[in-house]
């Protein structure tokens, strides 16, 4: 082999080597950088790229895919000095890999610091009990201001996430202890107010029960004075009637009427509970003379006056007490 074929070999070797040096392959889901002399020039995109060789070379490789960066635990103060630990996860995606490559160092870890502090800042700046019932309020404060912190670095904050909030033990049995008596303090109103509540049903039932017994005694004291209203007229008729009568020179009506009382008065003293045994004087010959009065009379108010008065019988026996009995009936 002579020196040309030499020649030949190098110049071809030299060929592939400088063809090598000048196509680049990126694959998807990165993006690379390109310096010239030590200086960025431009961004290889996915696919097949050329260089000049020798003058460019291949300076970051940039993953732009969304990424996850675990947050380690850390212990927060809380705005009413409660100590509490808590670990997060972040979600991130390159959208300028010239910036992300030359405008921060060490891209991951000053993602990791700035989350970090940024969880202490606003977890700090909360109570106890509201930094356990917002975790969503959490989260959008921390995106936003983590985003807004690492926009110039030409990459995004997707997602913020707490994993996990642990206050210490001692805390969790207060709020457990605490939780307790707010479920019995609720239990004990929500008793007293159905307590109250039935009360206050059964005093209006009450209530309504006196207003209807009050209506149905006034009806009935209403109807019963109506009733004796009505009695009342009708004897004052019946009296206006006999009154009328005798002053016409009926003597029968003055009968009936002495004999109507002679007859509730022996009824009155035949029926009271304190008597037993009665002994009076009772002539048989006076009452008969009186019902013949009230006989009498009737057929004179009914019209009857075609019909005859009953005849007395006259009494043979002779009489031991005054000459003449005051009811009996005078002018037969």
């Amino acid at each position: 082999m002579g020196g040309f074929d030499i020649a030949v070999i190098a110049l071809v070797v030299l060929v592939i080597f400088v063809i090598i040096t000048m196509v680049k392959t990126v694959p998807q889901g990165y993006r690379y950088t390109v310096e010239r002399f030590g200086r960025y020039t431009k961004t290889m995109e996915p696919g097949l790229n050329i260089i000049i060789p020798f003058i460019d070379r291949i300076g970051a490789r940039m993953n732009v895919m969304e990424q996850v960066l675990d947050v380690p635990t850390q212990e927060v103060i809380t705005k009413d000095n409660a100590s509490v630990s808590a670990d997060a996860v972040a979600f991130y995606q390159v959208l300028n890999a010239a910036q992300a490559a030359y405008q921060v160092s060490d891209l991951q870890n000053a993602i990791l610091n700035l989350t970090m502090t940024n969880i202490r800042s606003v977890m700090g700046s909360m109570d106890l009990d509201e930094l356990l019932s917002n975790r969503d309020t959490i989260n959008d404060k921390l995106l936003r201001v983590v985003d807004d912190a690492a926009n110039p670095w030409g990459i995004k904050i997707t997602r913020v996430e707490l994993k996990d909030i642990a206050p210490p033990k001692d805390l969790v049995d207060a709020m457990a202890r605490q939780m307790k008596a707010e479920r019995e303090k609720r239990a004990q109103v929500l008793e007293a107010e159905g307590s109250r509540n039935a009360q206050i049903l059964r005093a209006e039932g009450a209530k309504q029960s006196a207003i209807l017994q009050a209506e149905g005694q006034r009806e009935a004291a209403f109807r019963d004075a109506e009733a004796r209203e009505r009695l009342a007229e009708a004897e004052a008729k019946a009296t206006q009637m006999v009154s009328a009568a005798i002053a016409a020179g009926d003597v029968q009506a003055i009968n009936y009427f002495v004999a109507q009382k002679y007859t509730e008065a022996l009824a009155a003293i035949g029926t009271a509970n304190n008597q037993k045994i009665i002994l009076m004087p009772i002539e048989a010959s006076a009452l008969i003379g009186s019902l013949g009065g009230i006989g009498a009379i009737a057929r004179e108010v009914f019209g009857d006056n075609q019909a005859p008065a009953p005849r007395q019988r006259q009494s043979t026996t002779p009489r031991t007490g005054p000459a003449s009995d005051p009811f009996e009936p005078q002018g037969q």
